[in-house]
C-alpha cells in the first residue's frame, strides 16, 4: 500500500507520475461515489460523474495552502473538501442536463400530439417554458439556497440527505429551502402567469417532514 500522503501524491501528479493520480482514486473513490449518488440517482450517472472530477483533478490539480503541507491529515482534508466540492458542481451539471433533456423530450412529444390532443400539445409546452423559468430563477438565488432547492426539487433529495451532503444543520436546510422558495415564488411572479399555482407543489415539498 502506498505510503505517500495526499500531499506528496499531488506533488507527484504534477511531475507527471499517473499512478499518483490511481492512489489518489483508490482513497477517495468510495466517498465521492456515495455523494454523487445522493445528488443524481443510480443508473450509472454518478460513476459518470466521479469519472469527470477525477479528470479535472489530473488536468489541474489543486494547490495545497503551505499551513496544511506536511501535516497528513489536514492535507486530506482539504483535498477532499475540493473533490467534494468539484463532485457537486458537476452533479449540479448533470441535474441540468437531465433537466433539459426531458424538456426536449416532452417538446417532442408535444409536437407529436394528434389534432384532436392539441390542447394537451400546448400544456406540455406551457409546462417546459415554466421549468425553464423556474430554472433560470434558481440560478439567480445565492449559492447556498440554489444549491438545496436543486438538491431538493430536482434531486428529490429528503432534508436528511441534504443536511449529510452539505453539512449543514437539518433545521438550516429546511430555513434555507423555505426562503429559496419566497425567492423563487418572488422572482416567479412577474414571468409566469399563475405564478401562484407554478409554485404549489415545491412550496409544499418544503413543508414536508425534515426525516
Amino acid at each position: 500500500m502506498d505510503q505517500r500522503t495526499d500531499g506528496e501524491l499531488l506533488g507527484a501528479l504534477k511531475r507527471g507520475d499517473r499512478s499518483a493520480l490511481t492512489q489518489l482514486v483508490e482513497r477517495h473513490q468510495h466517498v465521492l461515489l456515495g455523494h454523487a449518488r445522493a445528488l443524481v440517482g443510480e443508473g450509472g450517472a454518478h460513476e459518470d460523474v466521479v469519472q469527470e472530477v477525477y479528470l479535472k483533478l489530473l488536468e489541474r490539480p489543486p494547490e495545497l495552502p503551505p499551513e496544511v503541507s506536511g501535516n497528513a491529515d489536514a492535507e486530506r482534508a482539504h483535498l477532499r473538501s475540493w473533490l467534494h466540492k468539484v463532485t457537486r458542481n458537476q452533479c449540479m451539471d448533470a441535474l441540468r442536463a437531465e433537466s433539459r433533456r426531458r424538456s426536449r423530450e416532452e417538446e417532442a412529444a408535444a409536437s407529436e400530439v394528434a389534432p384532436s390532443r392539441s390542447t394537451a400539445g400546448a400544456e406540455l409546452v406551457e409546462q417546459r417554458d415554466t421549468r425553464a423559468a423556474v430554472e433560470r430563477s434558481l440560478q439567480a438565488l445565492p449559492n447556498e439556497q440554489r444549491e438545496v432547492l436543486v438538491l431538493r426539487l430536482l434531486g428529490d433529495r429528503s432534508y436528511k440527505e441534504i443536511a449529510e451532503i452539505t453539512g449543514k444543520k437539518i433545521g438550516t436546510v429546511g430555513w434555507l429551502i423555505s426562503e429559496g422558495l419566497k425567492s423563487l415564488s418572488e422572482r416567479l411572479a412577474p414571468l409566469v402567469d399563475g405564478a401562484a399555482p407554478v409554485m404549489a407543489r415545491p412550496i409544499a415539498l418544503g413543508r414536508e417532514s425534515k426525516n
